[in-house]
């Protein structure tokens, strides 16, 4: 799908993975002109972040940028510190894992915010999911509720002018297989995308961090082949 400068602007968090890949390709179907963004934030997987200026190219984003902040100065997780990723953990534990990164979602919405404002955009697309997820709790609609609340008074756009910010997280009450099937029927190939925690040198998904194995499942349930290069 091709943009107009007719179509309302619109900012995403498009991390590299399936989810931000698939709320990448439902906000095109939308209508909006996407400004892409891609926080480097030291986390242990470099793949996601190869792969997200070819998913904006892909998806014909209007623009994409990287940004880089070392969340590794903070620490405190097992994608940005000297911490191991756990493996086969059950997925069912409703405790937070340590892949959990402190205020993650708060900041990088803050960043998309700054980028909503410069390009003249009250919407604001995340890939959050608070069904097949590891149970972080900044992916939570309470969450969201409650930085949209922010935005509107933490900007000159929402003080001033009285704009009214949005943030749209089409995957938030949908299951991994569901998402899936709706990146499918709108084309997305999700060979392009990666969602390992502990990739190996090659780039090879580990098969058995949680993201990996909420990926699979998610396939399988779809009944959709899964693209995924395992270790």
């Amino acid at each position: 799908m091709s943009s107009s400068n007719t179509d309302p602007p619109a900012v995403l968090l498009l991390s590299g993975g399936l989810d931000s890949t698939t709320t990448l390709a439902i906000a095109r179907a939308e209508g909006y002109r996407c400004h892409c963004l891609t926080v480097d934030y030291g986390q242990r997987s470099r793949v996601e972040l190869d792969a997200a200026p070819r998913i904006a190219a892909a998806l014909n984003a209007d623009s994409h940028r990287i940004m880089r902040l070392d969340l590794r100065v903070i620490g405190g997780s097992a994608l940005t510190d000297h911490i191991e990723v756990p493996k086969d953990r059950n997925l069912e534990d409703d405790g937070i894992p340590i892949t959990y990164v402190p205020a993650r979602n708060t900041i990088l919405l803050s960043l998309l915010l700054g980028l909503a404002e410069v390009v003249g955009a009250t919407d604001l697309f995340i890939g959050a999911n608070a069904i097949d997820y590891s149970g972080y709790p900044d992916c939570r609609p309470e969450f969201l509720d409650q930085f949209e609340k922010l935005a509107q008074v933490a900007t000159a756009t929402g003080t001033e002018e009285g704009a009214r910010f949005r943030v749209h997280a089409p995957l938030i009450d949908l299951t991994k297989a569901e998402i899936i099937r709706r990146g499918v029927e709108l084309g997305v190939d999700y060979a392009m995308t990666s969602s390992c925690y502990d990739p190996s040198v090659e780039g090879k998904a580990c098969g058995r961090c949680d993201s990996c194995r909420l990926r699979s499942r998610g396939f399988e349930e779809a009944g959709v082949p899964d693209p995924t290069v395992y270790a």
